[in-house]
């Protein structure tokens, strides 16, 4: 019920009952009082038609009965009347009834009829008599008093009494009808006012279940417009303005989903903050580098990016200014742009363009420390071709022997030359990932031992005892480059031959590890230093340079051997005891 009257069509219907129901109200209170009036002036002008008649009658025959016939003709019901010759004369009553002596009684001693012997005008007056039905009953009677002449002289009087129930009898039925009449036009006033306001809100209500559609992101709803009046052309409106909101949405959504678009797929990181400081939009590596700020800084700070890109966002905040710096946080080093973002002339808040410059740092030092390691590996080598060579072309030395030393020296200094440059191109390939491999499915225990057993000679002249063990049957196979493992495997145990002393081991084992072949090669040479074995697998890298060169390594095989496993999917890993030995393990997947 409230859901109806808190609706328009309530409130319409409401409206036009209360506007009728007032009009029907001063209506029926006006009619009731003008059919009242005129009711009693009705009453009052038959009374007098009716004293006029009888006078006319009785005029001059009083002493005659026959008139008195004619009179209770005239009379109508519920009317009675006296006559009275003269103030001292006798009293005649048409109609006899109980409390008639009574009735008669009053009257005649009513003052306001004390005069009507010597007016000639009729006096009326409204009295209370006892009634003519019930004897113990008293009633509101209209006593008319007309004067009588004869030969022009006044002498009597007529008294015509009229009980008001007729007279009322009569408005009740004026008022009942009247009151129906209202009651019909209530109700057909309720019919038809819903009926209106039904009618006339109909396309209201409809552009609001419409509204409701649209709110909820459906557009094509089209509120129907068959009218042309004012409710008609706001129905086209609404339609209108329905198609452009959808315009103007899919543009919206269309340039939100291209600035997402731009935003994820950038590599840089980009922050919007907003006046206040606070973030509010950010996308993917933004949100990988402030998770990274996080966990580096742990619960010691609330703020989520550093304070020193605070400092840059107050400067820009406060002074509307661009700025660009390039800093170092916790040993990575930003590009960091910001500017400010406008509203208007005024600074809404700011966008912030982060760039990691750690991995051209990175790349940068290894150039330079690629150089100065290729410089100084080859530094040695050449000055000493250039000062054998000069002794030889000089003439320094002449002895054969000597010279033969001299040529020898040359040829190994050469060799390891052409052994670095080799090296060199071949980790370079493979780090910029051109190394193409040659995978075939080879029995992985032969192949192992086979590869082992080159080094048979060279232990044993170096007495070193080297020994392959393994758990794995000589039937699985693996998919393998057989010549890059071979490398991988021909540098570890070549490593671990040069820094075994005498009567030392080199054992090379292959076990299982879960889905992997486990190849390990052990030695009990001098060890690695503690210190030194994050850097083993580096480019250049040696723990003793003088003692390496003297062996002949170039620092490269670690690297390699690094790269070529981890082609095979494979990873490589060290440990090592300073003079207890070393032992170098990488995986292969079966």
């Amino acid at each position: 019920m409230n859901r109806i009257w808190n609706s328009i069509v309530g409130k319409l219907w409401g409206t036009i009952l209360l506007l009728v129901s007032f009009v029907l109200f001063i209506f029926t209170v006006f009619m009731l009082e003008f059919l009242e009036n005129y009711h009693g002036a009705r009453a009052e002008e038959t009374l007098r038609q009716t004293a006029l008649t009888i006078a006319n009658i009785v005029d001059g025959n009083l002493t005659d009965n026959s008139p008195y016939e004619i009179i209770r003709s005239v009379l109508h019901e519920g009317t009675n009347a006296l006559i009275v010759e003269n103030p001292e004369g006798a009293v005649y009553a048409i109609q006899e009834g109980i409390n008639q002596e009574r009735i008669q009684q009053q009257i005649l001693q009513n003052k306001a009829f004390e005069n009507i012997y010597a007016s000639s005008k009729p006096i009326l007056q409204e009295m209370l008599l006892p009634s003519q039905k019930d004897e113990n009953k008293m009633e509101t009677y209209v006593v008319l008093a007309f004067p009588l002449k004869s030969d022009a002289a006044l002498h009597g009087a007529v008294f015509i009494y009229q009980n008001p129930d007729a007279m009322h009898e009569t408005s009740k039925e004026t008022t009942k009808i009247v009151f129906i009449s209202a009651f019909i036009a209530f109700v057909l006033t309720t019919f038809f006012a819903f009926f209106l306001s039904s009618r006339i809100t109909y396309p209201l209500r409809k552009m609001r279940e419409y509204a409701f559609e649209i709110a909820k992101g459906r557009f094509d709803s089209q509120v129907p417009t068959t009218q042309n009046d004012e409710i008609g052309q706001l129905a086209v409106a609404f339609n209108q303005m329905g198609r452009q909101l959808k315009h103007h949405l899919e543009v919206i959504n269309q340039e939100k989903e291209q600035l997402s678009s731009i935003l994820t797929s950038m590599t840089d990181a980009v922050i919007t903050f907003n006046r206040d400081r606070t973030i509010l939009v950010s996308n993917p590596p933004a949100e990988r580098l402030l998770q990274k700020w996080f966990v580096a800084k742990g619960e010691q700070s609330t703020k989520p990016i550093p304070p020193e890109i605070y400092h840059m966002l107050d400067h820009v905040l406060d002074f509307e200014d661009k700025i660009e710096e390039e800093i170092e946080l916790e040993g990575s080093y930003y590009s960091i742009t910001i500017s400010p973002l406008y509203s208007g002339e005024l600074v809404r808040g700011a966008v912030a363009v982060i760039r990691d410059q750690t991995e051209q740092h990175r790349l940068e030092k290894l150039r330079s420390d690629f150089i100065a390691n290729v410089s100084h590996e080859l530094r040695t080598p050449i000055a000493m071709l250039q000062g054998y060579s000069e002794a030889i072309l000089d003439g320094v030395v002449i002895d054969e022997d000597e010279r033969n030393e001299m040529i020898k020296i040359i040829y190994d200094e050469s060799q390891r030359m052409g052994r670095l440059v080799t090296d060199l191109l071949d980790l370079a390939r493979m780090e910029s990932g051109h190394m193409r491999l040659y995978k075939n499915l080879v029995p992985l225990v032969p192949v192992l031992e086979r590869m082992t057993q080159k080094f048979a000679q060279v232990a044993k002249e170096k007495h070193v005892d080297l020994r392959f063990v393994s758990n794995i049957e000589e039937d699985v196979m693996v998919n393998i480059d057989e010549d890059r493992i071979e490398q991988v495997l021909t540098n570890l145990v070549d490593n671990a031959l040069r820094h075994t002393p005498i009567e030392g081991a080199v054992t090379v084992s292959a076990t299982y590890a879960k889905s992997y072949a486990k190849i390990e090669v052990r030695d009990t040479g001098i060890g690695i230093p503690k210190d030194d074995l994050p850097y083993v697998f580096e480019r250049f890298y040696k723990a003793d340079k003088a003692r390496t060169r003297s062996k002949g390594g170039t620092g490269l095989g670690l690297a390699i051997a690094r790269n070529i496993v981890e082609a095979h999917n494979g990873n490589i890993a060290v440990t090592s005891v300073e003079k207890e030995g070393t032992a170098f393990t990488f995986y292969l997947p079966l």
